[in-house]
């Protein structure tokens, strides 16, 4: 299996369990959750700034400093947007479920008292579609760069119908060289629609002289994995009906995203001459 492939724990409440140490990287953590009715959870946020996102259910939230009481209204990440809280570093988080809960901790580093707690709620978010052809896919921006109200998170759900691609045409932002590019680590969590489905994904650097990758994985992900993208090209592809979700977790030395096409596909984005 590759070692970008994060599979689900299936005798925990806590599935997943992504940090900087155990992806051998220095910003994005990830975790996930998913609790019974009536259970509960909680985490001090230490030097970390997080991003709570109902995937699914319905669930009380607090922070040390506000009660955000009940919230969430899908039951499954393909019915509508999401209800998110973000929670500063130097803080305390809460949650307990209502409903069976998919609950996503998106963590990266923050300064204590920097920014207020707040609910983030699913009519303040945008979305958009993006792409033409089978590479139409469907964006909602949940802590993107032009919210103010974050250290280092960047947080985004996608959904991909079947048989389309994603996170295509190849693109990478793994060198801190702005304003052309910016350096930052990346998390896919995956949801299958039916969940016995599944889907690719390939993570690989430019080909070296000799024809050589430093890095060239290709992924078969399932419904409840994650994937790492330390560096590279990460593109998607949705296999014929079975619809992909991911959640993308970003963060970096600079809160930005600027991305750089591979220069061999780059004439699929580029107007005719």
């Amino acid at each position: 299996m590759s070692h970008l492939r994060v599979r689900p724990k299936r005798d925990h409440d806590r599935v997943i369990h992504v940090t900087p140490e155990s992806a051998g990287w220095s910003y994005v953590g990830f975790e996930l959750y998913r609790l019974a009715p009536g259970a509960s959870v909680a985490e001090r946020t230490g030097d970390r700034e997080v991003c709570l996102v109902l995937v699914s259910g319905r669930a009380s939230m607090a922070s040390d400093g506000e009660d955000f009481g009940l919230i969430g209204e899908r039951m499954s990440p393909f019915e509508g947007k999401p209800w998110s809280v973000y929670v500063p570093a130097g803080d305390r988080w809460q949650v307990t479920a209502e409903t069976a809960v998919e609950l996503a901790v998106c963590s990266a580093p923050g300064t204590p008292g920097a920014h207020p707690p707040r609910l983030i709620a699913p009519v303040s978010l945008g979305r958009e579609t993006r792409g033409q052809g089978t590479n139409v896919r469907h964006v909602t921006n949940i802590l993107p760069e032009t919210d103010p109200g974050a250290d280092s998170l960047l947080v985004v759900e996608v959904i991909t119908p079947g048989g389309h691609t994603s996170s295509y045409p190849p693109h990478k932002h793994d060198t801190d060289n702005l304003p052309d590019e910016s350096y930052l680590e990346e998390t896919y969590y995956h949801r299958l629609d039916p969940p016995q489905g599944f889907a690719f994904q390939r993570v690989y650097t430019d080909a070296r002289d000799d024809g050589t990758r430093e890095l060239d994985e290709a992924m078969v992900v399932e419904d409840g994995d994650v994937t790492l993208v330390p560096k590279g090209y990460h593109p998607c592809a949705a296999t014929h009906g079975y619809d992909l979700y991911y959640l993308n977790v970003m963060a970096g030395p600079t809160r930005t995203w600027k991305f750089h096409n591979e220069l061999a596909h780059e004439w699929l984005v580029k107007p005719p001459a």
